[in-house]
């Protein structure tokens, strides 16, 4: 899968207790709902010559890029009114890509438990994460510096919440 991926690990060369070597928990039935073509252009990453099943095997983890070290961070700060140990519960960065002397965090959210999970089952309903897309591309429109989604997949599994 040639697309242009050009990733620097620098998070994975941290100490261990600053984050988790973890693989994306595998999904039985990806499906891309969205690409993000600005977004990838702005990135130097061309998606063209793969089909939406290979982009939705890549977005949804099944499938890794040559060159990422899939890994959960830890990190602290204030919740529920006192300072504890956080960390990304349902986020795999796959690496850091280089693209016009910038980094850009690559994140899979929603790929399953971490370390940093807690209770959660590390997953993400498709709903949050397309109000999440629209939200921050609409402050990315507004000039508003903001995390961006590249894709959008549905893993064709469940996400138990209140109800299913």
């Amino acid at each position: 899968m040639t697309v242009g991926w050009c990733f620097d690990n620098s998070y994975s060369r941290l100490p261990d207790h600053f984050r988790e070597n973890i693989k994306p928990v595998p999904v039985q039935n990806p499906e891309l709902i969205l690409l993000n073509s600005d977004l990838a252009k702005e990135l130097n990453l061309n998606f063209s010559n793969l089909n939406n099943k290979e982009i939705s095997e890549l977005f949804s983890g099944n499938l890794l890029p040559k060159g990422s070290e899939s890994i959960a961070q830890a990190y602290a700060g204030h919740q529920f009114g006192h300072f504890t140990m956080l960390g990304d519960g349902r986020a795999v960065l796959i690496g850091e890509h280089l693209s016009n002397k910038n980094r850009f965090d690559i994140q899979l959210k929603g790929s399953g438990k971490t370390a940093f999970s807690r209770n959660g089952d590390g997953r993400a309903a498709l709903e949050p994460m397309l109000r999440e897309y629209i939200i921050s591309e609409a402050m990315h429109n507004l000039g508003v510096p903001t995390t961006r989604s590249l894709a959008v997949v549905k893993t064709g599994e469940k996400v138990i919440r209140e109800s299913p």
